[in-house]
């Protein structure tokens, strides 16, 4: 980890992002070996991002408006 990332994840923690949130998101930016180990440990929060991101607007039936 670099200075970086590390005054980087000290501005995310002062704005209290949720937890499955920072999952998703670094789902998102993750390389290839990474993305595959946040898979094989998040694997439902990785079956509900792609289930999101093929919805209009994120939307799953159930979601309250």
């Amino acid at each position: 980890m670099s200075l970086y990332d590390y005054k980087a994840g000290l501005k995310i923690t002062i704005n209290g992002y949720p937890f499955y949130g920072l999952i998703q998101a670094a789902m998102r930016q993750a390389d290839t070996d990474n993305l595959e180990a946040l898979k094989i440990a998040f694997p439902e929060t990785w079956k509900e991002l792609q289930s999101r991101y093929n919805a209009p607007s994120g939307v799953l039936p159930g979601d309250q408006k």
